[in-house]
């Protein structure tokens, strides 16, 4: 991780590949498939990102496999409980307030699995995931005030992002009192 406790693009790929697995054992071409998959429709394609071998998750005594040995045999992988023990640790990291595409995946991966955490994890990443919100909204905000008699588009398409924002930050919120509420 870094020194803030945020994921590194590696990190990122570790999760998606655990989390994948905890959801259900997977052959490991389809295990590739759905990593690559889901990374490259929230991100775009990134050769940087997909370096993480799942072979060095099975070194780690992350994942196992079930049936088959390998990739060679395209054996069948599920997660073990160090697996899952580490993925949870991943799901509460911090999170960037900055808006970037690492980020986007962060979020989308921690919205795709939170529901492995406990519900006073859940509510912790929920209050994490709406400080981010707020935090970039301040900072779109104050661009906004700083450029607000500036000639051009920046203002109005500060306004939209703005826009998108708070009404992201109000789904957030509400989000996180629906994680607060007991349990059905």
């Amino acid at each position: 991780m870094f020194s803030d406790n945020t994921l590194t693009p590696k990190e990122a790929i570790r999760l998606c590949a655990l989390g994948s697995l905890a959801q259900q054992p997977m052959r490991y071409s389809a295990l590739a498939t759905a990593i690559r998959h889901f990374v490259s429709r929230v991100m775009g394609p990134s050769l940087d990102i997909m370096g993480t071998s799942i072979e060095l998750l099975r070194y780690e005594g992350l994942v196992e496999p079930v049936e088959g040995t390998g990739m060679e045999d395209d054996a069948l992988l599920a997660v073990t409980e160090d697996g899952r023990e580490e993925m949870r640790v991943l799901l509460r990291s911090n999170i960037r307030a900055a808006a970037t595409e690492l980020n986007k995946l962060i979020v989308a991966l921690k919205f795709r699995f939170l529901h492995h955490l406990d519900r006073s994890d859940q509510a912790v990443q929920a209050d994490a995931l709406v400080e981010a919100c707020e935090n970039e909204l301040a900072r779109l905000d104050d661009l906004r005030r700083h450029h607000a008699e500036d000639p051009g588009f920046l203002v109005e398409w500060l306004d939209h992002d703005i826009a998108v924002l708070e009404d992201r930050l109000a789904w957030l919120e509400d989000f996180r009192r629906r994680l607060e509420e007991p349990s059905a």
